[in-house]
């Protein structure tokens, strides 16, 4: 579905000097498969999501979906950001439906859709309050809402728990998981943590520092669906400790 082919990126600094972000980066996403993507911060997990999402050029190679070049933003991608980015002055459901008005899709099932979503995602009631009425979690399940109300096929999600608690992320993983389950999408999450990508991930890329490149890909074994008590067993600690050894070799290795 997803394919990154000998993928490069290289950005221009202000003094002009080039910045190479990404080296030879070739990885193949199934359909409804969930990749987490982890490394080390400046490693190039979010440029690598922005030339998934069609908002930046690659330097050279190609990103393609269903084996059409992605040039530009796609409607069947979706991404959330670490922030909600709601909108502050209007409520919950314009707030989710606010994309599909913007591309001329909103019509009568619209607001359905959305209560129905909101609902799913525990935020059933909630309908027309505005976003400094809602918690940080609550904030970001409306951004999730958000971007599965268009129906995506592809999810793109760039530390979207990040600036949550940690009960708050845990909460968060696991109504992921559950809305994850209910739809045929493909999921690429940039994550600093290794517990989440083995929690949530069919596979976890593991990239070097910059210029990113992929390390290892590691395949994960843990039967679904998935839970936090899952990190006592032996597979759950296989897959942490190879990553480990994968981020802290990267930054010996750049250190050097």
């Amino acid at each position: 579905m997803i394919r990154l082919e000998n993928v490069n990126k290289t950005f221009r600094g202000r003094d002009g000097t080039a910045v190479e972000a990404l080296r030879d980066i070739s990885l193949d996403i199934a359909a409804g498969e969930f990749v987490a993507i982890v490394g080390a911060s400046g490693c190039g997990k979010s440029t690598l999501l922005r030339l998934v999402a069609g908002l930046v050029p690659t330097s050279s190679g190609q990103v393609m979906l269903d084996n059409a070049p992605v040039t530009e933003p796609r409607t069947d991608t979706a991404m959330v950001f670490q922030a909600a980015t709601l909108l502050p002055w209007a409520d919950v459901l314009r707030n989710v439906t606010f994309p599909m008005r913007l591309m001329h899709r909103h019509d009568t099932k619209t607001d359905d859709k959305a209560r129905a979503l909101l609902a799913t995602a525990g935020l059933g009631g909630f309908e027309t309050k505005l976003p400094r009425e809602l918690s940080g979690g609550m904030q970001q399940r409306v951004a999730i809402c958000r971007a599965l109300l268009q129906e995506p096929r592809v999810l793109l999600m760039d530390e979207p728990f990040g600036a949550l608690d940690a009960l708050t992320r845990e909460e968060m993983s696991l109504e992921l998981l559950r809305l994850w389950s209910t739809r045929q999408m493909a999921v690429i999450f940039v994550t600093h943590s290794i517990s989440e990508a083995i929690l949530l991930a069919d596979r976890v890329v593991v990239m070097s520092p910059r210029p990113g490149r992929i390390a290892e890909i590691i395949p994960v074994g843990l039967p679904r669906p998935r839970a936090f008590e899952q990190e006592g067993t032996e597979e759950f600690q296989r897959c942490a400790a190879r990553i480990r050894a994968l981020i802290f070799r990267g930054r010996d290795a750049n250190a050097a």
